[in-house]
């Protein structure tokens, strides 16, 4: 309870440590969120997504450099890739911030995926939440970039941006459903290459595809390393935000985000369940058994669901 009253207080090293128990799931986490939740002030989300080497992370230190022009304190989430050897991350997002790292008003946490799909890590809902009662005004949660799955970010973020690069594909890129179509904010970033334009034309087109829109995604162009483009790039998100309270959108969005965020600690919940029952004799000997088909995987699924039910 200490750390909940530092964290509220602006203590940097509260907020890391409060991550770090999330993450690890380490005694007690849930109860430190419980009463983290009760100290959330309402962030804005920005989530920034888009394929591997779109400039996601650029876009995201000059974004947070204009916001810091405006006063507003911020908090940074960056997910990079976990290794399937050793666990661990590169964590490179951070390297490309190392300015912000200096500014007080802004904290960054990089967070491996640990094997969670979706472009996230398990803990980003938590992380979020800490953030947020440690009195950020905006949050970036900046996705791995790994491809056309990556889009549990749209349950997370109340802005979605997504970044794209010329050079990626044929126009059919443009009308592939999942990740194009999460997009509440487009960029072309990197739009002094070749095929910058027709990229544009194509993210237009892709969404004219639809003709009832509430609020019809902004598409702008950025060259992100040199700081082009991204006051209109911030403009375009503050709008999608004014949209989103006047219309009550947000409302919406927040209360979607908990139901996902209680659905996740359910599975989760559930999976530790199974884990534990998987490793009893009685199931291991079921499980032995579909081999020589004395016994089939629903039948064995069936039983372990009677066990947690019961228990």
């Amino acid at each position: 309870m200490n750390l909940i009253k530092k964290l509220v207080e602006g203590n940097k090293r509260a907020c890391a440590r409060l991550i770090s128990i999330i993450e690890n799931e380490s005694t007690g986490y849930l109860d430190l969120l419980k009463e983290v939740h009760k100290n959330t002030k309402g962030a804005y989300v920005i989530g920034i997504t888009g394929p591997p080497g779109a400039g996601k992370s650029t876009l995201t230190d000059k974004l947070a450099k204009k916001l810091r022009e405006k006063n507003k304190k911020i908090g940074i989430i960056a997910i990079d890739p976990t290794s399937p050897f050793t666990k661990g991350a590169i964590l490179g997002d951070r390297i490309r911030m190392s300015d912000l790292n200096l500014d007080p008003d802004v904290f960054i946490r990089s967070m491996g995926t640990r094997g969670y799909l979706g472009g996230l890590s398990k803990a980003t809902y938590g992380a979020i939440k800490v953030m947020d009662a440690y009195g950020c005004d905006y949050i970036f949660v900046e996705t791995v970039g790994v491809g056309q799955s990556e889009v549990d970010i749209v349950k997370t973020a109340d802005t979605t941006v997504m970044v794209m690069v010329p050079g990626l594909g044929d126009d059919i890129q443009a009308i592939k459903a999942g990740v194009m179509e999460i997009g509440d904010v487009f960029i072309i970033n990197k739009s002094d290459k070749d095929g910058a334009k027709r990229t544009l034309i194509e993210i237009e087109m892709m969404l004219d595809f639809k003709k009832d829109w509430e609020f019809r995604p902004l598409v702008s162009m950025a060259i992100s390393s040199e700081g082009k483009g991204i006051d209109e790039v911030l403009e375009n998100i503050i709008k999608h935000k004014a949209y989103q309270e006047k219309s009550g959108k947000l409302t919406e969005k927040i209360l979607q985000r908990n139901k996902s965020e209680i659905k996740e600690i359910i599975h989760r919940k559930i999976e530790n369940k199974i884990q534990n029952i998987e490793s009893e004799k009685e199931i291991e000997d079921m499980i032995m058994k579909t081999l020589s088909r004395e016994f089939d995987p629903y039948t064995v699924s069936e039983n372990i669901l009677k066990k947690i039910i019961k228990d």
